[in-house]
């Protein structure tokens, strides 16, 4: 009898083909795991104070990070970030009076949308090709040196969650988050991690070694490298966090519900959407557009030579918000600090990305609203130090600016940002500086012979009946 093959079957084993491509190592599991918590050093500090001050469901928000974890790791291939918008946090808890958390989703479902428009339609693509180089080095740049700063500061001072900064009080050396606990972490992520591409020197090494020498000190250096290396040092120091979590406050254990929070969808009025519009949509649009996707899809390239295209990094960030904010989710986006950050722990593949998801997904589902009670106690100088190293790595992008033009032009950028702590005002004058540059050394010479070209053309046409 005569078999068929289902038209099916070929579509069925190049799904099956993309998902094994998709769920493949790139680095080992260890290292992939300790990339995974690189940009919690961001995530914890926001997440905790929008859920303190302004009543943001905890439970709902790790769900659906955890969801879009795992999707945008599918869909990236790349440790693809899931990080708070900022801005939208910043605004909500630090000026009077606090957002709402229909505010909140309202100015996040504003950013999607704009985003998602600004994708569908190309013109994200449009300014991604059209904004240069230099000026996207600026504001990396500065984002870096910003988390870096902050990171010192969550080191050195204690934690103030109702401002989302940290307080003018200096923190004590002794105690379960006092200074040498924090310098523990940050020797041991060093001597364990060096200056973050010890993996690759060692390969490098491996092939010179095979090549011209059998040195045994050579030989000796190249095999400890290869095991500091190896260490998940982010994810050992996150773990150590999560266990003295439990060792300050012991009562955490009769405080622990297991369960979700129930899903509702929330209801915004006008007054909640002009209010998130004006007071926090209108200044995440611009950090959105640079940090979240054109300074990403440059350090995509940059760390793992793969150019992501711009218009589905927008129209990624349009989607997940306009789902998940009228569940009264975080709003969120994804930021070159946090990719620098994962890959800086060891995260090369999309799988990083997937288990942390999956774990965000396994605490929402268990703990709900009440792991804030964990996360309140997480010694922040830990967090500081994750922050600290996802900063520099972020600002290390800039490195590539060789020529003077493009480093003056990249350092005016960063220090305006830096100074206003404003990223479009940064950004502007980068690219008011890069054109003025461009027009200083423009040459009008090719103007004023096509000019003059045309005119003696004309002369001569005018001249020709007459001669006839």
């Amino acid at each position: 009898m005569e078999t068929t093959t289902s038209p099916l079957l070929p579509n069925d084993r190049g799904r099956c083909g993309w998902l094994r491509r998709r769920l493949r190592l790139k680095n080992p599991l260890s290292s992939e795991l300790s990339g995974a918590v690189g940009d919690l050093g961001t995530f914890i500090p926001i997440v905790l104070t929008l859920t303190l001050v302004s009543n943001l469901d905890l439970s709902t928000t790790l769900i659906f990070t955890g969801f879009y974890n795992i999707a945008t790791g599918l869909l990236f291939d790349i440790p693809m970030p899931v990080q708070p918008m900022k801005s939208i946090a910043a605004v909500a808890v630090s000026e009077s009076p606090h957002l709402t958390p229909s505010q909140i989703a309202a100015a996040g479902a504003s950013t999607a949308a704009t985003l998602l428009l600004l994708g569908a339609t190309g013109a994200m693509s449009f300014l991604y090709n059209l904004i240069p180089l230099p000026v996207v080095r600026g504001v990396q740049l500065s984002q870096g040196l910003q988390f870096a700063f902050t990171a010192i500061k969550y080191v050195r001072f204690n934690y103030d969650t109702a401002t989302l900064k940290p307080s003018s009080s200096p923190r004590t050396w002794l105690g379960l988050d006092g200074l040498i606990l924090a310098l523990a972490a940050l020797l041991f992520i060093i001597l364990s991690t060096g200056s973050g591409n010890d993996r690759d020197a060692a390969e490098d090494e491996d092939e010179d070694f095979a090549e011209t020498s059998s040195n045994q000190s050579q030989s000796r250096r190249r095999r400890r490298l290869r095991l500091l290396s190896s260490i998940p040092s982010a994810l050992v120091v996150f773990v150590i966090g999560m266990v003295l979590c439990f060792i300050r406050d012991p009562s955490i254990f009769k405080d622990l519900k297991f369960g979700p929070s129930k899903f509702h969808i929330l209801r915004i009025t006008w007054d909640d959407w002009k209010i998130g519009f004006v007071r926090a949509a209108i200044p995440q649009i611009p950090l959105s557009v640079l940090n979240s996707v054109i300074a990403v899809c440059k350090l995509s390239n940059d760390l793992f030579d793969k150019e992501l295209s711009a218009t589905t990094v927008s129209i990624s960030v349009g989607v997940m918000n306009l789902i998940g904010c009228w569940f009264g989710a975080m709003p969120v986006c994804h930021g070159a600090g946090g990719l620098a950050g994962q890959y800086r722990f060891g995260a090369r593949s999309g799988l990083s990305v997937i288990f942390l998801g999956i774990g965000k997904l396994i605490v929402g589902l268990v703990f709900g609203n009440s792991f804030v009670r964990i996360l309140s106690q997480f010694p922040i100088g830990i967090l500081g130090v994750l922050l600290l190293f996802a900063g520099i790595e972020l600002a290390m992008a800039s490195k590539d600016m060789n020529s003077k033009e493009d480093s003056f032009i990249m350092l005016v950028c960063a220090a305006v940002s830096m100074t206003r702590s404003s990223a479009a005002l940064g950004f502007g004058c980068g690219l008011v500086l890069y054109l003025l540059l461009k027009l200083r050394t423009l040459d009008c010479s090719s103007v004023t012979l096509f000019s003059r070209s045309i005119d003696v053309s004309q002369v001569d046409s005018e001249a020709a009946p007459r001669d006839v």
